[in-house]
């Protein structure tokens, strides 16, 4: 990760009230940290269910042939 890269994920806390010591403060990262990890795992999208049909439809087509021009076919 370069610097540039750390700029851009970094997060600005402020205490708004009263006074935090830097073990408070360490406390509210660590868990915050992990909250997002946890949030992080939990966001990945289920895969749609691939029925048989389009599963083996792929396998009817021919695969395109890049040597041939525009407009030219081949049998």
């Amino acid at each position: 990760m370069s610097a540039e890269d750390a700029a851009a994920d970094a997060v600005e806390i402020q205490v708004l009230r009263g006074t935090a010591s830097e073990e408070e403060l360490a406390a509210l990262i660590a868990v915050l940290s992990e909250a997002f990890v946890a949030e992080e795992a939990d966001a990945v999208a289920a895969q749609k269910p691939v029925s048989a049909w389009e599963r083996n439809q792929r396998a009817l087509r021919s695969p395109l042939r890049r040597d041939i021009p525009w407009g030219r076919f081949s049998g």
